[in-house]
């Protein structure tokens, strides 16, 4: 390890370190990039199925042609970050989003808007990599749990709104409301891109100031690990972890209003009020979890997290009824954002803030391909079963693996 000099510190700044604007347009990116561009699409489905006469599988393929190209995006961001900043690279995803999102908007074909909600994944794969990065460049270790938790909470934010939203605009226009809901998106989304592109800077040096934390620390160097871990394992082993979790919240995500409204007979309203109460626990998610993390380490809040998630996904697919129901949803929205926010304070902590960037993108990938694979074969299980059920338990399995595999995870050196 090398100790890393920071006896000089900048001039003292007035007010709040810059690095909280930092965190607030995160979050606003995070609202528009994943929680507009994603979350919503769960509750627009019922909708759009009616218009679109969509099966199940169709469904389960609109949300995998998302993903799929959020995994491209992640594919190309490492290399995309050497040429471009991370300003220009979360403005122009969000630019790409909003323009997508208005042109499904106007879609009929069933392969165009496919076609555009990829589009949608690549932008949020070029908006959502650089603004969690930007973590381990503006706050240091005992601060970047809750400075990630504070960011992902935006899209607990965009589950509450659009969990109101859609269901109003759908009453208010009939048929044409899930369009006015994505136009309406879309021009939101449109508004975040140019407060990003206004307010972001890429490093607390292009204002003059030291990162958020204690002044003095080390640095981790990957060559003096003598053994204890090496890049490959750790990033291995994050990377499976982040694999599971892909492949399991998004089910959930995408097909629990569908669940409700057609195995359970909600009103979409109803659903929606539903998924308005995974918004509102998710608000404390990212926050609760990423602060546990800086306390416990971030192994044990990564096998807490998977514990509340496993109990989640157990009560969906028990068919108990509305209070087992009401409980999932609960404890769903409590997890759902803890592990991106531990994730990217996890590649800091491991790899250091150099690597940050390439680390984070190269578990991100595993995390893209899980939850491409999730709709994809949820929709064809539920075709064949007439049922979300069994998806629900396969995912509780999975997330109890995930508790025992985060259980050997390495601690990091003492380090930044």
């Amino acid at each position: 390890m090398q100790r890393k000099d920071h006896t000089s510190v900048p001039p003292l700044q007035k007010g709040p370190h810059y690095g909280w604007v930092v965190v607030l347009v995160g979050t606003l990116t995070i609202f528009a990039c994943l929680g507009l561009a994603r979350f919503a699409f769960g509750m627009l489905l019922p909708s759009m199925r009616d218009a679109l006469g969509m099966s199940y599988d169709d469904m389960g393929f609109l949300g995998t042609a998302n993903f799929a190209g959020y995994l491209a995006a992640v594919a190309v961001v490492p290399f995309l970050l050497r040429r471009f900043s991370p300003r220009q690279m979360i403005a122009s995803g969000l630019l790409l989003i909003a323009l997508c999102m208005c042109g499904i908007a106007a879609g009929d074909s069933y392969l165009l808007i496919l076609l555009l909600y990829a589009m949608v994944g690549i932008g949020s794969g070029f908006a959502n990599i650089p603004v969690m990065v930007l973590v381990s460049y503006w706050f240091r270790r005992e601060k970047r749990g809750q400075a990630a938790g504070l960011i992902v909470i935006g899209s607990g934010f965009a589950i509450i709104f659009s969990g109101f939203v859609v269901p109003f605009l759908n009453v208010s226009f009939s048929d044409d409301g899930w369009r006015v809901s994505w136009l309406l998106l879309g021009l939101i989304v449109l508004l975040i891109a140019v407060l990003a592109a206004l307010l972001v800077r890429n490093d607390p040096a292009e204002k003059g100031l030291a990162p958020v934390g204690m002044t003095q620390e080390l640095d981790y160097d990957p060559s003096t690990s003598r053994g204890r871990f090496t890049p490959v394992r750790i990033l291995t082993h994050l990377g499976v972890l982040y694999f599971i979790f892909g492949a399991t919240y998004v089910i959930y995500g995408t097909f629990i209003v569908t669940t409700m409204v057609e195995e359970y007979a909600y009103a979409e309203a109803s659903a929606g009020m539903f998924w308005s109460w995974v918004g509102f626990f998710s608000l404390f998610s990212g926050t609760l979890f990423g602060l546990l993390s800086d306390k416990v380490g971030r192994k044990g809040g990564l096998m807490a997290v998977f514990a509340v998630q496993t109990l989640a996904y157990l009560l969906a697919g028990s068919r108990l009824g509305t209070l087992a129901l009401f409980g999932s949803v609960v404890l769903y929205g409590v997890a759902v954002f803890a592990i991106p926010a531990i994730m990217a304070a996890a590649v800091g902590d491991y790899l250091g803030k150099a690597r940050a960037a390439a680390a984070f993108s190269i578990i991100t990938f595993c995390f893209a391909i899980g939850q491409t694979l999730g709709p994809a074969v949820a929709g064809i299980v539920a075709d064949a079963t007439g049922t979300f059920t069994g998806s629900y338990l396969a995912s509780a399995v999975l997330t109890g693996v995930a508790v025992v595999c985060a259980k050997f995870l390495p601690e990091p050196c003492p380090a930044d």
